[in-house]
């Protein structure tokens, strides 16, 4: 009898659900070097290969390692660090938690995250009076949940030499009128800032030091571990983070797979793709190791719906004569777009509203001329004119979505588009038809990091008590099978990446996570209940449940 091929690892008696191309179903893997060496039926799987590691999966349920194709991997874990504002009830539930946060962190920017008006009772926007009152000499951003809008108290605007008047390009920068007692001025700051004007103040934020970086890396890390990711796509770091990753990988202190969009800005394309013979200065061009993947930059064309920044073709339906806006200029749109294209990256640009989306399919489309393989993206792809889906699969443009975002804003988002628009929004069953495959993400720490509420919301599309009944806008649902695909190999493919990741086959980086649950057979209200046991990166158990 032939001798036994030793591998590192062998799983056998789990049911794995390899997402391969015939979407086949094995009952044993076998592991060596970080790669996958086989996978097929336990009883064959063990007349060949002998493991210096054995796991009987004892029916557990294995799938793919998931990928998030839509993420702010940093900013999450930075937000980690903040005040927690997610799930806030009222204003003075905010400036509760913003005082307890405060007496624990006396010094320094106040920052928090999260708070979102349309959670509230009263779903006006909030102003900073109580903020100045409580902290008359200490700086303090309080950022919506969506990023697009924050509210700053007087000391922080004063920082940033913010005043009432002030107009910035795809921006806001909210005033009222003062009181009438007050005839010196005839309006003052609220401490609102929308989309551009948000950088006005967060731009005058202190550097973090190296220590509070790494351990928001740590904490991201371990947190997106434990519900299953072993790849993250961060969607816009500057140039130097993405340097500081790339250290924190190669030494061993970060093992996370990260597909990192460059930001648009000026310095981050010089850092890609600058010749500079005066200096000697050279792009750096693409990146590509096994945990870091660059090749694209991160663009943005309009704001968020929630904090009516996303730019409408017809004004929003509760807010008369307000369309939104773009955040860029159309010329700056081509320009970016031009250069982008002749180095041959893949352009990714946010597109919330359905002007938003025209606009950049249209610029997309001066450039990809017609059928290609650039897989440049359109992020979120929220609201889209009826006129306009077909121009994804014109020019081959994938639409990178994140169904959480359906679920979350489906209690409003027909007062603001109305009830035509809405059919047209948060459209995944019609956007996956343009080019027969689709990326799924969460936009975490905007949505919650579970891939779970993912395929929940992209299968099941309620809330988590069961609204509404029959489910929202259901003709949009996709399948249990193209969920998984969309967290998978679809989100591997949307990085390039499907050739090493992305489903289970031989050779393929050997990326898993063995779960509790069969997600294409359990009940909708089990979905949401998963128990992750161990996840696996590169070969390596990275996370086990306690």
């Amino acid at each position: 009898m032939p001798s036994k091929q030793k591998v590192a690892l062998l799983i056998y008696n789990a049911t794995i659900y390899t997402v391969d191309a015939s979407f086949s179903i094995a009952g044993a893997i076998a592991i060596s070097n970080g790669k996958i060496v086989d996978i097929g039926k336990t009883a064959d799987l063990q007349k060949l290969y002998d493991g210096t590691e054995n796991i009987d999966g004892k029916g557990a349920f294995i799938y793919p390692g998931f990928i998030d194709a839509h993420a702010h991997f940093v900013g999450y874990g930075k937000s980690l660090q903040r005040v927690n504002l997610v799930e806030t009830k009222s204003w003075d539930d905010v400036i509760k938690r913003t005082k307890e946060f405060a007496a624990e962190n006396p010094t320094g920017w106040l920052l928090g995250h999260g708070w979102d008006q349309n959670d509230w009772a009263t779903k006006e926007f909030p102003t900073n009076e109580k903020l100045n009152e409580l902290f008359p000499d200490r700086p303090v951003l309080l950022t919506r949940i969506d990023g697009h809008a924050a509210i700053a108290n007087n000391k922080a605007l004063e920082i940033a030499g913010v005043k009432a008047g002030d107009k910035i390009p795809g921006g806001v920068i909210e005033t009222k009128n003062s009181s009438a007692g007050d005839p010196a001025s005839k309006e003052k700051l609220t401490g609102l800032l929308v989309d551009n004007a948000v950088g006005l103040a967060s731009s005058k934020i202190p550097a973090g030091t190296v220590a509070e970086l790494k351990e928001a890396l740590s904490d991201a890390e371990h947190n997106c571990f434990a519900v299953g990711l072993t790849t993250v796509d961060d969607c816009g770091l500057d140039y130097g983070t993405i340097q500081f990753i790339d250290r924190e990988q190669k030494n061993g202190e970060l093992k996370m797979r990260i597909y990192a969009m460059l930001s648009d800005d000026k310095r981050n394309y010089d850092f890609a793709f600058s010749n500079d013979q005066n200096d000697g200065r050279v792009g750096q061009g693409k990146i590509k190791t096994d945990r870091l993947h660059v090749c694209a930059f991160k663009v943005y064309a309009d704001g968020a719906l929630g904090s009516r920044g996303a730019c409408l073709l017809e004004p929003y339906s509760d807010k008369a004569g307000w369309s939104g806006f773009l955040l860029s200029t159309q010329q700056h749109f081509d320009s970016v777009a031009k250069i982008i294209y002749d180095h041959g990256w893949q352009m990714c640009t946010h597109a919330i509203g359905d002007s938003g989306n025209r606009t950049m399919l249209n610029v997309y489309g001066k450039y990809l001329k017609g059928k290609n393989d650039l897989r440049w993206r359109i992020e979120h792809a929220q609201v889209i004119n009826q006129n306009d889906f077909k121009l994804f699969g014109d020019y081959n443009i994938i639409p990178s979505v994140q169904p959480t975002h359906a679920t979350s804003d489906m209690y409003w988002a027909g007062d603001r588009l109305g009830k035509e628009r809405l059919k047209g929004a948060y459209a995944y069953k019609q956007l996956l038809q343009q080019n027969g495959w689709i990326p799924l993400g969460t936009d975490f720490p905007v949505e919650d990091i579970s891939p779970f509420k993912t395929f929940y919301a992209a299968v099941i599309r309620k809330d988590a008590k069961g609204w509404p009944a029959k489910g929202f806008q259901m003709e949009n649902a996709l399948t249990r099978k193209e969920a998984l695909q969309g967290m998978t190999i679809w989100a591997a493919k949307a990085n390039f990446e499907e050739n090493e990741k992305g489903s289970l086959e031989k050779g393929k980086f050997a990326d898993f996570v063995i779960l509790d649950t069969d997600l294409m057979k359990a009940t909708p209200e089990k979905l949401l209940q998963v128990k992750v046991l161990k996840t696996f990166l590169n070969g390596e158990k990275v996370y086990q449940m306690k």
